[in-house]
């Protein structure tokens, strides 16, 4: 337990030495060019930037502490089955727990204006869709979760990991559905001993998202988007989806491409 909290602080450490190095960059940019330390882009020019190198120093800490290297069957494919109805988890999961988030929307949303800003430009929305959920991956299920399995027993590991994942968030409109999906990529992790069907899901969960976000900004949760009768209908499929996915899942032998 000492090692994950070790390791989640060090993450807000590298994304705070990030925001520091972009931010100093950026006073010296806007120095040299406008004599002020302020060129009128202000917070929309740093804050992707310093997200991005935060991300970057901390895939380097993993990476030296040898988190993400000795271990092959880490970023195996898998076999297309298997890969398969791991999306197919996934893609359940994605709708199920955006109708839990549904029912919560009193829950305050404290990072809505820095999303914003990110999704102005092309890198904010790359971090958030793409390199975010790649990294989130690398230090949950690569470090945090494989340690924590080496701690406890696989459910308590599982439920670690998950409640950390979504505490990490500090975000009370996202630590609910980071809690449920937390434990959905951990025990993905746990049965295949690969990262990959967590990052797939959590890019196409983050990429969701972003894209309706982005397209949709008048409406405020997805039964409004489809429709009462589509979005029922859409739930019992989510619902059965999931629950065969999960069964077939627990019932194949993870064997990965890399061991055949």
């Amino acid at each position: 337990m000492k090692t994950s909290i070790k390791l989640v602080l060090i993450y807000f450490l590298m994304q705070l030495a990030g925001a520091l190095v972009v931010g100093a960059m950026y006073a010296v940019y806007a120095y040299w060019a406008t004599g002020t330390l302020e060129n009128g882009q202000g917070k929309t020019w740093v804050v992707a930037p310093a997200m991005l190198l935060g991300f970057l120093f901390m895939t380097f800490y993993l990476w030296k502490k040898r988190y993400l290297t000795g271990d092959k069957r880490l970023y195996d494919p898998l076999t297309p089955s298997y890969l398969g109805w791991s999306l197919a988890a996934g893609a359940g999961c994605i709708f199920l727990v955006d109708a839990l988030m549904s029912c919560l929307k009193f829950l305050p949303d404290w990072m809505e204006s820095t999303f914003d800003v990110l999704q102005t430009g092309w890198l904010g929305i790359l971090c958030l869709a793409v390199l975010g959920p790649v990294l989130e991956e690398l230090l949950f299920r690569g470090a945090i979760t494989k340690v924590l399995l080496r701690q406890y027993a696989p459910f308590k590991a599982i439920l670690i990991s998950g409640l950390i994942f979504g505490i990490f968030h500090l975000n009370p409109a996202q630590v609910v559905a980071a809690s449920f999906s937390g434990f959905l990529f951990a025990w993905l992790y746990y049965k295949s001993g690969s990262l990959v069907p967590g990052i797939l899901i959590h890019i196409l969960n983050n990429s969701l998202s972003v894209w309706l976000s982005l397209n949709y900004k008048e409406v405020d949760t997805t039964a409004d988007l489809m429709g009462a009768p589509a979005y029922a209908i859409a739930l019992v499929v989510a619902v059965l989806l999931l629950g065969v996915a999960l069964k077939k899942l627990n019932n194949m032998n993870p064997i990965t491409t890399t061991e055949r």
